[in-house]
């Protein structure tokens, strides 16, 4: 019995699978928090370019 826990305790092989779906999510929450960042931040810009136009139209 104890020679198959210490075997389970020295397999390694699941733990590599674990730590690059770890890897691969905090990716994604990274990637994901960036773009909607980026995205708050044209959508800002492109509001502010549309009035900066219907202000410059308006003054014809």
């Amino acid at each position: 019995m104890t020679k198959i826990f210490a075997r389970f305790l020295k397999d390694e092989s699941g733990a590599t699978a674990i730590e690059y779906g770890l890897i691969a999510a905090l990716i994604s929450v990274a990637i994901i928090a960036g773009a909607s960042t980026l995205g708050d931040e044209l959508s800002d810009t492109f509001n502010t370019l549309s009035g900066e136009m219907t202000n410059a139209n308006s003054a014809h």
